[in-house]
């Protein structure tokens, strides 16, 4: 049986008290989320013998998180991933929004979902002993974007060592949606990510210009360093990567697309044993590997988050999609309602 505790995390400047959830099973792991941005801020996973270690990087406090972060386990919206030029148009109006990545949106602009406080509520007495329910109302014309869109997200821990998340969301003008979880997974728990082993279930990417915008070109992996079909070290192929950006933050197109719940990736830390897939009934994987972390971040214990110290696996519909006809549609209209999950199963690889 899940269980779950709830307590104080800190106050915002407004004396807005912030509350963290902790999720845990009797297989040891640990899973903890502040309703600041919906934020997975821990999650704690046994290796092959039966260490537990958290494998996500984060602060163990809510002044730190406020002081700024790389979206550390958030949940990242309206839009995630990048929209070149702040700004599309919809239905022959243009929509300009926050520009926060140099000329460009991401994920949801200045004051994105990752920096909002959602209502929660345990819903262990509605059945889901180890769930809890975030809730978001994101007003008309919040950082650009149009109509009232009401959202919720369930983070739910099972006593099979499986993380899951729902996203739903309703709207009353038509507006672009595309949600994700930003967590940076390290499955040794300290060092970096290049001897981790990765399997992505995609045949295909999305070639990105400087600005790391899609063109628009669908290519094959087949003989590129984007190819993970089968595993692979995460850093084998790193010098293969030019001229930007010194590491991976592309989209792949996963194979089978049939908004089933399928496998899109697996992660093996050979030294520890943790393993990791990742299942999911989007469209498309962000694989990012911390390229942008540069040791300035201090996160548990003071260890300072250097390049590589994690990698990001975003489930979500395509980046940049507004802009091109070619790819899948993000918008949502009234009367639809966006819907969506992802689940993260850990496991031990005991060779």
């Amino acid at each position: 049986m899940t269980r779950l505790e709830q307590r104080e995390f800190g106050k915002l400047p407004d004396g807005t008290s912030i509350i963290l959830f902790t999720l845990s099973n009797d297989q040891g792991m640990i899973a903890r989320i502040m309703n600041f941005g919906a934020i997975l801020t821990e999650l704690h996973v046994p290796d092959r013998t039966q260490q537990v270690h958290n494998v996500v990087l984060g602060f163990d406090n809510l002044a730190q998180y406020l002081r700024g972060h790389p979206f550390f386990g958030a949940t990242t919206g309206r839009v995630a991933n990048r929209i070149a030029g702040a700004r599309f148009t919809l239905r022959d109006r243009e929509y300009k929004l926050a520009a926060n990545d140099g000329p460009h949106h991401l994920h949801g602009g200045i004051k994105g979902f990752d920096k909002v406080v959602w209502q929660a509520r345990p819903l262990q007495d509605l059945g889901h002993a180890g769930s809890v329910e975030f809730t978001y109302v994101s007003a008309d014309g919040e950082e650009g974007y149009p109509g009232n869109l009401l959202v919720t997200v369930i983070y739910t821990l099972t006593d099979r060592n499986e993380l899951k998340i729902d996203y739903t969301a309703t709207t009353d003008k038509p507006t672009p949606v595309n949600l994700t979880n930003h967590s940076y997974f390290n499955l040794a728990g300290n060092g970096d990510v290049l001897q981790h082993e990765m399997m992505i279930a995609a045949d295909h990417y999305m070639p990105v210009d400087d600005d790391l915008i899609p063109s628009g070109e669908i290519a094959p992996v087949k003989g590129t360093p984007f190819d993970f079909s089968t595993a692979t070290p995460v850093g084998l192929r790193l010098d293969q990567l030019q001229p930007r950006p010194g590491g991976y933050d592309h989209n792949f197109v996963l194979n089978k697309n049939a908004q089933s719940l399928r496998l899109a990736a697996s992660v093996c830390d050979p030294a520890s044993g943790r393993v990791m897939e990742v299942l999911t009934t989007e469209p498309g994987l962000q694989f990012y590997t911390g390229n942008f972390l540069d040791g300035t971040i201090q996160g548990f214990g003071g260890v300072s988050y250097q390049r590589y110290g994690g990698l990001c696996l975003e489930t979500q519909r395509f980046p940049d999609a507004v802009h091109h006809a070619n790819f899948p549609s993000i918008i949502l209209n009234p009367g639809d309602t966006y819907k969506t999950t992802t689940e993260f199963h850990f496991k031990q690889d005991q060779a």
